[in-house]
């Protein structure tokens, strides 16, 4: 499996695309601000077709580049549906008084083709299979997606803003909910096998190995409900 990522505009979210292997069909995770001209060097460089966009929520600076993205290579895109009223109103999800200064002059809409997720859904995109799993939180409409362990790779969870390296995503933004996002670190994320490789929003890689040893988010959880408060949450 060929994962090719990197981090775009300037909250640095972290775009990938995903094939079966260089010169295939490809799905793109999360194409945010300033996202554009690095997606389109990367499916030059590895020679890709994109097949669809998914998106791990309705953040702005995790779609800002879907309409472009979607329009150049008529794909569709998918989302959950209590977050899809972003791509339209990025500024009602962020509130007012912070939306409004960080629109300027980017263009904002929906793709010709978008499509819903729900939990426990799989994708079969690019001849690959995505799990769904809602995780509300960070967003009411935050999900993660999970590709399968196979003999040659490990499992793959794409977790958007709900879990980083050693920190969880903000949730004081208009839709978070503190509660919410710990309950989906315990449903989400605890039963996942420790060589689970985390591909976040922001930031380095990481595995649910070393979280479930160092992250103290996910250590709460897997003890008792509370949050503690020593480590810094991310996310725009």
């Amino acid at each position: 499996m060929l994962i090719a990522g990197f981090p775009a505009g300037a909250w640095g979210t972290n775009c990938y695309l995903v094939a079966p292997a260089a010169g295939e069909e490809c799905v793109i995770i999360d194409p945010g601000h300033e996202a554009a001209p690095g997606v389109e060097e990367t499916i030059a460089r590895h020679r890709l077709k994109p097949v669809a966009v998914v998106l791990t929520h309705g953040h702005l600076d995790h779609v800002a580049s879907v309409v472009p993205v979607c329009g150049a290579h008529d794909v569709p895109a998918w989302i959950h549906p209590e977050d899809r009223y972003m791509m339209s109103d990025p500024a009602k999800a962020l509130g007012r008084s912070i939306g409004q200064q960080l629109l300027g002059d980017l263009t904002i809409g929906e793709p010709d083709d978008v499509k819903e997720l729900s939990d426990g859904a799989v994708l079969d995109l690019a001849g690959l299979q995505f799990s769904v799993a809602h995780a509300p939180g960070h967003t009411r409409g935050s999900v993660t997606f999970r590709t399968p362990e196979t003999a040659e790779v490990p499992s793959v969870l794409f977790s958007g803003d709900l879990l980083f390296a050693g920190s969880v995503g903000r949730t004081d933004l208009p839709g978070g909910s503190h509660a919410e996002l710990l309950q989906s670190l315990a449903r989400v994320c605890l039963p996942l096998e420790d060589s689970t490789v985390v591909l976040s929003g922001h930031g380095p890689q990481t595995t649910i190995g070393r979280e479930r040893a160092t992250n103290p988010f996910l250590q709460q959880v897997a003890q008792a409900p509370g949050a503690p408060t020593g480590a810094p949450r991310r996310g725009l």
